[in-house]
């Protein structure tokens, strides 16, 4: 079952910030209860945006990425203080070697949990809002190449299964005839691509796209939801930033695993982490539980 998710009705410049704050601190801390944090939060969200789909994914794709991930940076380097033992080749299989491939595998995993759910959120109408003015050539670009990538795979899957009607899909008959069905299924969709382009353009041209002068339709408003969201947002990046900045989530894995000791500070600034990586699903349960109260007054 797919929830309503709530914090997607913020204002677009909210959504932005908010992805740029948790997808950069999945990427720049290293510090593995801040990977444990953002990667629970990240998962937890996805899950609810997309309900059992999403968990098919973290469990079969993003597993599988997190175990090779976590399994190459050991076959491949053997630096490291404490050896646990020897491989086939006589290198030294180390601890510290293990630690970084896990803590490596887990930003992968973590940035791609979080950026399938900025591509769920901040949907094309947002970024053009945000960016048309700034960049409207490049806005546009991504905005259709976005846009595109989705369409292009439900037609292919269209065509695909109308093919395979009538026994001509890239899966029946010997290696030719196979072949030569995968080429009708490309050409299909090749042409579709240049007449969708073709229909977009002149649909641009239409409605006047480039005339100076011409205005932009928006139902966004920045209210003052909107505003304790981003004091909020910048408030918990200030404090995760200052902490990192004084060392409180200092943590390397070579030439030995060493970190700055369990204290009141590191503890206030991850719990300040915490608290940005679980905002939106914070708000959604929150949404979810005056809804159901609502439901029962009612």
């Amino acid at each position: 079952m797919v929830n309503r998710d709530a914090f997607s009705s913020f204002h677009p410049a909210v959504n932005f910030l908010y992805f740029v704050a948790v997808i950069g601190g999945a990427m720049l801390l290293g510090h593995p209860v801040c990977l444990s944090l953002s990667l629970v939060c990240g998962i937890c969200y996805s899950v609810y945006l997309s309900g059992r789909r999403a968990v098919r994914l973290q469990l079969v794709y993003m597993l599988s990425m997190f175990v090779f991930a976590a399994l190459l940076n050991p076959a491949f380097s053997h630096e490291g203080v404490t050896i646990l033992t020897y491989l086939p080749s006589g290198n030294p299989l180390t601890l510290e070697s293990i630690a970084y491939g896990a803590s490596a595998a887990a930003t992968i995993v973590t940035a791609i949990s979080w950026f399938a759910c900025y591509s769920a959120v901040m949907t094309s109408d947002k970024f053009v809002y945000l960016f048309g003015r700034i960049i409207p050539a490049l806005s546009l670009v991504l905005s259709m190449t976005l846009r595109f990538v989705p369409k292009f795979m439900a037609q292919l899957k269209a065509v695909t299964s109308a093919q395979r009607c009538i026994g001509r899909d890239a899966s029946s008959g010997g290696v030719l005839r196979r072949a030569r069905n995968g080429i009708t299924i490309l050409s299909v969709m090749v042409t579709w691509a240049l007449e969708n382009s073709i229909e977009t353009a002149d649909s641009m041209k239409s409605r006047g796209y480039g005339l100076p002068g011409r205005t932009a339709f928006s139902i966004y408003r920045f209210d003052r939801r909107d505003r304790y969201a981003l004091a909020f947002i910048l408030i918990c990046v200030a404090a995760v930033a200052s902490g990192a900045a004084a060392g409180q989530l200092y943590w390397r894995y070579y030439p030995s695993i060493k970190g700055v000791p369990a204290g009141a500070l590191p503890a206030a600034v991850m719990t300040a982490y915490l608290a940005l990586c679980a905002m939106p699903v914070t708000i959604n349960l929150l949404e979810d539980r005056k809804w159901r109260a609502l439901q029962s007054a009612a």
